[in-house]
């Protein structure tokens, strides 16, 4: 049994001296951005504006850029602040921060190693799976490999979606084998690993997860609310390129009232935060039954959005943060691990 424990949930301050002496560059697909919702990124564009009037607001010495070809070569800076997320290609998670390891230049997030695990959905299934936590079945259908009928779970209805999607891009549903293996197609035809499981009703119970003190620390959970279980959130829905019709709504996670179910995630987002730590900031997720008080763990999230719209920035709010409060601490404690500075200052 691991000795891993959760840190106390509490707020850091850039120094003055730091935030004169280190040079931060800021990294986003919208870094320059000036208007409202993208046209195929949606709210993503506004929360990279977010992102950088908040770093210009802590008084940083701050540089902007939008490419990876910011870092084919060494960008003068002392960190990097990455959310380059969704670079158009497969596992595009994964090149900025090996191309920042690659020049030796310090960035907030996990390493790219570990980040790819996370990102793999049947990979982190298997962390997941190795440490006891309770997860429905699956199958992996490698772009190019055998589509084989055999190793596809049980049930009634399936989730089909790219293995390394964020925000329920490509999600499809299916009852049977046909309309899975036309799922699984589609999938592969778009250039991506498809994975199936069994569709779970319920909610979805989210676990922000932050460094405090050089130790993770768990922020306030979070409740995607379903007026209607079986519902399957789409991409769409979660960008605000559609209108959601209120079938969801994210609301505070009342753990005084599902003390034993706060109890089962925190156990488990634990047994997880061990496997990838450090990574500054994640989040984790969990189905959860309600009428049944199952728990299921869905996939978990480094470097995940931190608009304020968003779980982290709902979180912080509950804690009594201000969405800068967030921002800096993460930061702060990113700069800490890096040596950039030290918890004496």
């Amino acid at each position: 049994m691991s000795t891993f424990q959760f840190s106390p949930l509490h707020k850091a301050s850039i120094p003055a001296a730091a935030r004169e002496k280190l040079h931060v560059l800021f990294i986003a697909k919208h870094a320059f951005w000036q208007g409202g919702l993208h046209h195929e990124d949606g709210n993503h564009a506004v929360y990279h504006v977010e992102i950088r009037e908040c770093l210009e607001s802590l008084g940083l010495n701050l540089s902007l850029a939008d490419s990876y070809e910011a870092l084919f070569a060494h960008p003068g800076c002392d960190f990097i602040f990455p959310l380059l997320n969704r670079g158009g290609f497969l596992n595009s998670e994964m090149l900025l921060p090996l191309l920042a390891t690659r020049l030796d230049v310090p960035f907030l997030g996990a390493s790219p190693i570990l980040r790819g695990i996370s990102d793999d959905k049947h990979a982190s299934k298997l962390e997941a799976k190795a440490r006891g936590v309770p997860t429905a079945p699956w199958a992996i259908y490698r772009r190019g490999g055998v589509i084989d009928p055999s190793i596809c779970p049980e049930g009634e209805r399936f989730v089909i979606k790219p293995n390394a999607s964020s925000a329920s891009w490509g999600v499809q549903d299916a009852t049977d084998w046909p309309g899975v293996l036309h799922a699984i197609e589609s999938v592969h035809e778009d250039g991506h690993d498809a994975i199936v499981e069994p569709f779970i009703e319920g909610s979805d119970v989210e676990v922000p997860v932050i460094t405090c003190g050089g130790k993770p620390a768990i922020m306030p959970m979070m409740l995607f609310k379903q007026a209607d279980p079986a519902h399957l959130r789409t991409y769409y829905e979660k960008r605000d390129l559609v209108e959601r019709e209120q079938k969801y709504q994210l609301v505070p996670f009342d753990e005084s009232v599902n003390v034993e179910a706060a109890q089962k995630i925190t156990e488990l987002t634990r047994r997880l935060a061990d496997v990838f730590f450090p990574f500054d900031y994640g989040r984790f997720e969990f189905r959860y039954d309600e009428r049944t008080g199952d728990v299921n763990f869905l996939e978990q999230n480094l470097n995940c959005n931190l608009w304020s719209q968003k779980v982290f920035g709902k979180s912080a709010e509950l804690a009594g943060w201000t969405h800068n409060e967030l921002i800096e601490t993460i930061l702060c404690e990113g700069l800490l691990r890096h040596g950039l500075i030290d918890s004496a200052e």
